[in-house]
């Protein structure tokens, strides 16, 4: 529940035979056949007991698989209705219920701890929002990522409250961004007193009815149909059955129960506004700014950050047996869910790739570039490179405008900064780009010691029209 944002073990599950050990490959372009093989091929390979898949792209579900098993014995598979412990994917929804309440007027985000719990350390200091985004100062009750021996025994969350939240602080409120379940568990307990009502009965009524996830319940009896039995392993040891979390440990920080199908019709709906007000859901995917102007890269139960020029939201999620991975792309309306029953298998290894291709798969076409009249990119750049660094410069393969700024003094200068650097070691250029009906090419050299950049601009005549050099 706890392993968002680092590192997870990466433990072997099973000793398979050299014949089976032939890597499953992802498909270079955005292949729904490929992307289901690869999938099928890693719970092998990969070592997973079960896996439970769901893609979307461009609002559609274009994959909503299981594959390997629900469990072992009994011996039984993954169902796409198979249900999966969400981890610290829970917090998103707890959040949501925070904002719910305060649309309507019954709380806000910004009232402070101690309207409900004012024994509670610094109680008047942090507030709803300070929980929400991890940056309330109180210590984490779930550092580790095993159930310990504390968890084996149920606990009533007040109790918890009173242990975690009634002490030293880890820091002042609002100056650190730290993971803390702690303040999850302290929300569930806020939204039960303000709603009258036990926390996963108003998740259902607020937000898994209304969206129809009717795979999805909170904190499940172990005997509840439909269930995954999570696994564990150690050393490279075989799978076995997982600890659980004893009652009242986990609460509104991570004890959802759903599928990867389930999750995809939540994050359609909460990019969409069918969730929460615009102002809301802006507040909920707004980094954190801590008292000292530093943002983190977390809003409220989600992280959010850019790539590849898209905003993401994603969280991960880890409880006893389970790993989930959620990543939404708001814009597109897109989104990739994984979850598993193996926890001592790092799927972060399959949700990264498969995230990269659906991002790739998303981006606009790359820009026409113009077909050059000369040698390619690489050895124009060069060659451009070797002349200034002799001072010999054939004006005819300018463009005019270029011949007449690349002056003789400028030309003498290059020569004696340029030419005792002698033949670069390796020679790299980036993918050509149009601008201005020109090729346009970045051509990166390295010598000893020293790394230098050429912005390289050609018309279709193959005439250099731009030549810049740089220090990298």
């Amino acid at each position: 529940m706890n392993r968002l944002l680092r590192p997870l073990p990466l433990v072997a599950l099973l000793f398979v035979s050299p014949a089976a050990l032939a890597e499953p490959t992802l498909p270079k372009a955005f292949d729904v056949k490929g992307i289901d093989a690869y999938l099928e091929g890693q719970v092998t390979t990969g070592g997973y007991v079960g896996l439970s898949v769901a893609i979307v792209r461009d609002e559609k579900v274009v994959i909503a698989r299981g594959y390997g098993k629900r469990s072992l014995k009994p011996e039984e598979p993954v169902e796409t209705t198979t249900m999966f412990a969400a981890g610290s994917v829970t917090k998103q929804f707890t959040a949501a219920c925070v904002f719910l309440l305060a649309e309507e007027g019954k709380l806000s985000v910004r009232d402070p701890v101690a309207k409900w719990y004012p024994e509670l350390t610094k109680a008047r200091e942090i507030t709803l929002y300070d929980l929400m985004t991890h940056s309330a100062g109180y210590p984490d009750y779930y550092p580790l990522d095993f159930v310990d021996r504390r968890m084996e025994r149920p606990i009533d969350p007040d109790q918890l409250l009173k242990e975690y939240a009634g002490g030293k602080l880890d820091f002042d409120p609002g100056r650190r961004w730290s993971y803390s379940n702690t303040g999850f568990v302290l929300l569930g307990r806020v939204i039960e007193k303000v709603s009258g009502k036990p926390f996963g009965e108003f998740l259902t009524e607020r937000i898994l009815k209304p969206l129809e996830m009717t795979d999805t319940v909170f904190d499940p009896k172990p005997d509840h149909p439909g269930l995954a039995q999570g696994y564990t392993a150690f050393a490279l040891g075989p799978p076995e059955p997982a600890l659980r979390e004893a009652p009242g440990w986990i609460h509104a920080a991570g004890a959802l129960y759903t599928t990867p199908s389930d999750l995809a019709k939540w994050d359609l709906a909460l990019v969409s506004s069918k969730v929460l007000k615009p102002e809301s859901y802006r507040l909920m995917t707004t980094p954190r700014e801590l008292t000292d102007g530093r943002f983190k890269d977390y809003g409220c139960g989600i992280a959010v950050g850019r790539r590849r020029g898209e905003t993401i939201l994603k969280h991960s999620g880890a409880v006893g047996g389970f790993l989930t991975y959620n990543t939404v792309l708001p814009r597109t309306r897109s989104a990739v869910v994984l979850m598993t029953n193996s926890e001592h298998q790092d799927a972060g290894d399959l949700q990264e790739p498969l995230e990269n291709l659906l991002l790739r798969s998303l981006e606009p076409p790359a820009p026409d570039v113009p077909k050059i009249n000369g040698p390619g990119p690489k050895e124009a750049a060069h060659d451009m490179f070797r002349q200034l660094q002799k001072g010999e410069i054939k004006r005819e393969a300018l463009g005019e405008d270029y011949s007449i700024f690349l002056t003789e003094a400028r030309v003498k200068g290059a020569k004696e900064r340029l030419g005792p650097l002698g033949e670069p070691d390796k020679i790299e250029t980036d993918p050509a780009n149009e601008r201005g009906g020109m090729e346009v090419v970045t051509a990166h050299f390295t010598f000893k010691g020293v790394k230098l950049k050429a912005l390289m601009y050609r018309s279709p005549d193959g005439k250099i029209q731009e030549y810049l050099v740089y220090r990298e």
